[in-house]
């Protein structure tokens, strides 16, 4: 599906100061996924944000996101909605595929869950029925429900993630080895595009995925899956997806990429007010953006969710932030964790530079010109730990004071961006199907 944006009327957008002069491209073509998080790049096309600065948009929905990192490697795209470890991982060249890509803009917070079929869910409850009422338990559940299939002489299950480095294949990861499951022997683990999950899950080809919404909702509101956990429940206000574009495409056109940064930047506040997240739905559910039922859509968008068919959903707040809590900033310590994650799980050869590899994906300055634009405070610092705050907190040290959210991982772990290694040696030692009992780290 493309949308081509010219000769579209903006309305009720005054014109920006800049326009297009000095911007050395102005005809831009831009991939995305059919998912919620792709609403920064929809609203900065649907309000006049990219005309504001200049871009005439032709907006690419794509099936799966090998396709959206084969196109923009090979200069299709000029920029892409992406996974948040994508551009580190082709940097690095994690995957086969090796093309310094970058990012000067995080799109958006939260935003995933984990969704298991009522057969395997049902399979949990009689084996470990505690868990039922406590979403924090589900991990353990699932550890004892693949012993007993073990002993019944049962098969592995199996389940779907989005991308090999997809923030949902380490999320999983993460919530299966706090229980002390091993996800490359103890379950099968393989890609499913996102809007394939729900059918995949009632086909019975996969029996639970991790992935973005509204394919969680989409399948509970079927009665075809029940929900075991959210982002949230993993990592409070963690990293979802970023705009990512080629460093040479960068270096190439600075002027544009600032100019589009700077359109995103002001999708992503108008997105993150809560009187306009019912907009926000209607606009996305369409076919040319994701192609849902609105019901479907909507409910995580206006900060509800709702985890089982048969019982009422709940207030969430926090599911999914597109602006608050400087969601928009590429940390340095998220491409960190990330980066740890590939070494946790075999990705990759040896431990990398951390600091390097953050400060040559993750473009900070961009983000602070781009800040400074539009009157946005920005942060002045690049890293900060994770798993240490359980409430809501003031960052001083930025442009003006930032509220921030919780950032709790799930299980009491934290992460200390400035010794990576230190928590992943514990991680290494302790093996991929212990359970992660020091408290520290990935």
């Amino acid at each position: 599906m493309i949308m081509a944006n010219h000769n579209k009327s903006v309305i009720d957008q005054p014109a920006w100061v800049g326009g297009s002069d000095g911007l050395e491209k102005t005809q831009l073509d831009l991939g995305f996924i059919p998912l919620s998080d792709c609403a920064p790049l929809a609203i900065a096309y649907e309000k006049g944000f990219f005309e504001r600065h200049g871009l005439r948009v032709t907006l690419h929905r794509e099936a799966s996101w090998a396709s959206i990192r084969d196109k923009t490697v090979l200069g299709i795209f000029d920029a892409a909605h992406m996974l948040y470890p994508m551009p580190l991982a082709l940097t690095l060249g994690v995957g086969g595929v090796r093309c310094p890509v970058v990012s000067a803009v995080c799109l958006s917070l939260g935003g995933n869950a984990i969704t298991v079929s009522n057969t395997l869910y049902n399979e949990m409850a009689g084996v470990a029925p505690e868990f039922i009422g406590n979403r924090s338990a589900s991990a353990a559940s699932l550890k004892q429900t693949i012993e007993a299939r073990r002993r019944a002489g049962k098969g592995p299950l199996r389940f779907g993630v989005v991308f090999p480095t997809s923030t949902h294949h380490y999320e999983l990861r993460f919530w299966m080895a706090s229980a002390g499951i091993d996800p490359d022997t103890d379950v099968t683990i393989k890609v499913v595009p996102p809007p394939e999950m729900p059918g995949a899950l009632r086909s019975g080809a996969i029996d639970g995925y991790c992935v973005g919404e509204p394919w969680n909702s989409f399948a509970v509101e079927r009665g075809w899956g029940k929900t075991l956990i959210t982002k949230h429940g993993l990592w409070n206000n963690g990293p979802e997806k970023v705009l990512g574009t080629t460093r040479q495409w960068a270096e190439e056109h600075p002027k544009t990429h600032l100019a589009l940064v700077s359109a995103i930047l002001e999708a992503c506040v108008w997105a993150d007010v809560q009187t306009n997240r019912e907009e926000v739905a209607s606009i996305i559910a369409q076919p040319r953006y994701i192609d849902a039922p609105i019901e479907a859509v909507r409910l995580s968008l206006v900060g509800r969710f709702r985890y089982d068919l048969d019982e009422p959903d709940e207030p969430h707040p926090d599911f999914m932030s597109f602006h608050r809590y400087a969601a928009n900033f590429p940390w340095h310590s998220h491409a960190k964790w990330f980066a740890a994650q590939m070494l946790r799980w075999g990705q990759l050869d040896g431990a990398p530079d951390f600091d390097s590899i953050a400060q040559r994906v993750m473009l900070t300055d961009v983000y602070r010109d781009a800040a400074d634009r539009l009157g946005v405070a920005a942060p002045l610092i690049n890293e900060k730990p994770e798993g240490v705050h359980a409430d809501g907190w003031l960052l001083d040290n930025a442009t003006a004071p930032i509220p921030m959210g919780s950032d709790l991982l799930f299980n009491q772990q934290t992460f200390d961006p400035s010794d990576p290694m230190g928590a992943q040696a514990a991680r290494l030692a302790c093996g991929p199907g212990q359970p992660d009992s020091t408290g520290r780290g990935v």
